[in-house]
């Protein structure tokens, strides 16, 4: 496994920090999906650059973050994150560092990072650099802390999440302990904005196993938000269509979340809220047909919305013969 099997963008951006000197890796996500045989997406480089350094080499620079030694690269085949090797001290808000410090090397910076899977780097002579066994659980299909995972959930609560939307989207397992961590640190999710939240819940709800966003509602990961009750079957939800409305409508309907405590786009409510608005466009019965039977102004709505209503439900009785009888129910 290659550099050259990044795109050419991120290429592009180590030849040029490793030919001035730095050391410079592809790191976590990207290598991970190397391994697994996936088409690596956004690609991070960690290096020994400073971040002023970093500007000086790439003239089309952008400091997203320079406080954290982050250096976004805009490149022809998409944005390039180069971060220095850093470490972190102090997590007041459970979600960012309050201090970070540059004179790490790679495998301290590794020791900071979330998951075993997201903790490999790769070196330019094809290397694999996993100092925490994540290749392994690659192979285990599993999900694990980088030490102790109660440390790295105190660090940052989101990790908690993004630990049940990789599970979700690789059909990986939570390995035990990190599943025990997240249980006992749950109620850090609070300090988390209620936008990173919504994002981990789509991300999840939108994987090929939807019904693992199951294990956010056990483990009280979302118990700020809404008072789950008794155990909800979210099994169907892999057998809706992968579509942003059908798989939160499913989950709220099935479970009683109310989704305006989240921030959501007025479309995307009110899909939730009212499927049945999507529907009428195509019912059999026109309103030309509803007036034909008698009905007039508010009534057509009414017998809209209920013959709507019942055609989610009965997809098959969408034809003006059955429809007419649900009207004479």
């Amino acid at each position: 496994m290659m550099w050259r099997e990044l795109h050419t963008g991120a290429v592009e951006c180590l030849k040029t920090l490793t030919e001035a000197g730095y050391a410079a890796y592809p790191v976590g996500g990207c290598v991970r999906d190397l391994l697994l045989g996936r088409e690596p997406g956004d690609v991070d480089i960690c290096t020994s650059a400073l971040p002023e350094q970093v500007m000086t080499l790439f003239s089309r620079a952008v400091p997203t973050g320079l406080q954290h030694g982050t250096v976004t690269v805009p490149t022809r085949t998409g944005n390039i994150e180069i971060t220095t090797f850093r470490r972190e001290e102090g997590y007041a808000d459970s979600r960012h560092p309050d201090g970070v410090s540059f004179d790490v090397g790679l495998r301290e910076d590794l020791s900071r990072r979330d998951f075993t899977v997201n903790a490999m780097a790769l070196d330019r002579e094809g290397q694999m650099i996993d100092p925490f066994g994540g290749r392994e659980d690659l192979g285990r299909r599993l999900i694990r802390c980088v030490g102790d995972p109660d440390r790295r959930f105190l660090e940052d609560a989101l990790r908690m999440l993004r630990g049940v939307r990789f599970a979700a989207q690789l059909g990986f397992a939570l390995e035990e302990e990190t599943a025990g961590a997240m249980g006992r640190n749950a109620f850090r999710v609070e300090r988390v904005s209620r936008e990173r939240i919504k994002a981990e819940m789509e991300k999840t709800l939108l994987s090929p196993r939807p019904q693992m966003i199951g294990l956010m509602v056990e483990m009280g990961l979302l118990n700020h938000l809404y008072p789950f009750s008794g155990h909800a079957d979210l099994s169907g939800l892999g057998e809706l269509p992968p579509d942003r409305e059908d798989r939160w409508r499913g989950f709220c309907v099935a479970t009683g979340f109310p989704i305006t405590v989240l921030p959501v786009e007025r479309k995307l409510r009110r899909g939730v809220e009212h499927p049945e608005e999507a529907v009428i466009p195509t019912l059999a019965l026109k309103p030309r047909d509803l007036m034909a039977l008698g009905l007039e102004g508010p009534a057509i709505s009414a017998a809209q919305k209920r013959l709507a209503l019942h055609v989610l439900e009965h997809p098959e009785d969408n034809v003006a013969d059955k429809l007419k009888r649900q009207l004479s129910i």
